[in-house]
């Protein structure tokens, strides 16, 4: 019975031993920072079928954001675990960096859309902590005062008071004439 425990620690040991396949992607999830390789030889002998090798992020030989592209060609180290076989680093062709992919996931195209502003200075294209002015007076967010926050805007509270009671005796205001009105308070963003 011991023997055959040595036998099979040492078939575990061998398992662990890392292996040199090449392929290429199958697919990647950029957004997961996952996907699988398709092994098409392994220690240089070609295979009859192709193999599955898992894939992450974070072994990919490359600078910047780590990708993989589908059907990119790729040479990689691998290891037998518990779950298959996984990639232990990933490189292009003759030990070049992966070429990656082209596309970014969603999240990060989100972070930059038209609308961002600068909450420092206003400006577009760039965000407060990238600021190049010095730390800006904060401004109400209604009225655009330095000398008072929104909670506090005296506009506000006049604006809501008119829209919340029903029996206000000031003139009717149509939904227009609001719009107009708060359109001299707020900058058009051709201003900045």
């Amino acid at each position: 019975m011991a023997e055959g425990g040595c036998a099979h620690g040492q078939e575990e040991g061998s398992a662990a031993a890392l292996s040199r396949g090449s392929g290429v992607c199958k697919w990647f999830n950029m957004r997961m920072g996952f996907g699988f390789l398709s092994m098409s030889s392994r220690d240089g002998a070609p295979l009859e079928e192709p193999l599955d090798v898992f894939v992450h992020q974070s072994k990919l030989h490359m600078e910047g954001f780590r990708s993989l592209r589908e059907g990119e060609a790729v040479e990689f180290t691998f290891k037998k675990s518990s779950k298959g076989l996984e990639s232990v680093r990933v490189t292009g062709p003759n030990g070049a960096p992966c070429l990656g992919s082209e596309r970014r996931p969603k999240s990060t195209q989100k972070r930059r859309s038209r609308g961002d502003r600068c909450y420092n200075c206003g400006a577009a294209g760039h965000h407060a902590k990238e600021c190049q002015l010095p730390p800006q007076p904060k401004k109400c967010h209604f009225c655009q005062s330095v000398s008072h926050m929104v909670a506090n805007c005296p506009l506000k509270a006049q604006q809501q008071q008119q829209h919340s009671s029903p029996g206000s005796q000031g003139p009717a205001t149509s939904r227009r004439d609001d719009e107009e009105e708060q359109s001299h308070l707020y900058p058009k963003s051709s201003d900045f």
